[in-house]
C-alpha cells in the first residue's frame, strides 16, 4: 500500500475536505473526498495488526487492567493510566505512519478525525481504538473488557457454534446450513 503512495505522501496530509464528488464509502458512510485521511486509516490498520504494536498493548493492559473496576466511580489514578496509554500509543502510531508517510502529523490527522466523526458515523476496530485517545469512558470499557477476559469472566460462545458449508458452487448441498446450539438453520 505505502509503495505506491510514496510520490504523493505531500498530498495525503491534507485532511481537509475537497469536493471530488458525492462518492460515499460504503464502510463509513461517508464522503470519499479525502484520500489523505483514508490513506492513514489503511495504514493504521496494517499497524495495529502487526506484532509490535499488539505487544505495545498487551503489555500496558496487563500493566495496568487490575487497577479498573466496573463501578460508576472512578479512580484518580485512572486520569494517570490514560494520559500515559494515550502517549504511547500515539508516539508508536506516529512513528509507525511517519515511516510510510514521510510529512504525517498525528495532531492534523486527530483534528480530521475530529471533523470527519462530526460528519459521519465511523464504525470500526481502528476507529475504536481511536476513540480509546480522546474518549475516556471507551478506555476504561477497553481495559475493563481485558481484565473480564484475563478473569475468564466472558461468554465463550465458540463451543455452541457449528458452521458447514451452504453450497459447492452453485449448487446447494443437501443438509447444508448453520447450527447454533442444537438451533438449526438453513436446509437440513
Amino acid at each position: 500500500m505505502a509503495d505506491n503512495m510514496e510520490g504523493d505522501h505531500t498530498d495525503l496530509m491534507d485532511f481537509e475536505h475537497e469536493n471530488f464528488g458525492e462518492e460515499e464509502d460504503l464502510a463509513t458512510g461517508c464522503s470519499n473526498a479525502d484520500s489523505g485521511f483514508d490513506a492513514v486509516i489503511g495504514h493504521i490498520e496494517d499497524i495495529i495488526m502487526e506484532d509490535d504494536f499488539q505487544r505495545l498493548q498487551n503489555n500496558f493492559q496487563e500493566k495496568y487492567y487490575q487497577e479498573f473496576e466496573d463501578t460508576e466511580e472512578n479512580k484518580f489514578i485512572y486520569t494517570d493510566i490514560h494520559r500515559e496509554y494515550v502517549e504511547l500509543v500515539e508516539k508508536f502510531l506516529s512513528e509507525e505512519i511517519s515511516k510510510r508517510i514521510p510529512d504525517f502529523s498525528m495532531e492534523e490527522f486527530l483534528r480530521a478525525l475530529e471533523t470527519k466523526e462530526g460528519d459521519c458515523e465511523l464504525d470500526g476496530e481502528i476507529f475504536d481504538l481511536l476513540r480509546t485517545f480522546s474518549d475516556f469512558l471507551k478506555f476504561k470499557e477497553f481495559m475493563l473488557d481485558y481484565r473480564e477476559e484475563k478473569e475468564g469472566r466472558t461468554i465463550d460462545l465458540s463451543d455452541g457454534i457449528m458452521v458447514t458449508p451452504v453450497h459447492n458452487g452453485d449448487l446447494l448441498m443437501e443438509g447444508a446450513g448453520l447450527s447454533l446450539m442444537g438451533h438449526g438453520f438453513g436446509k437440513h
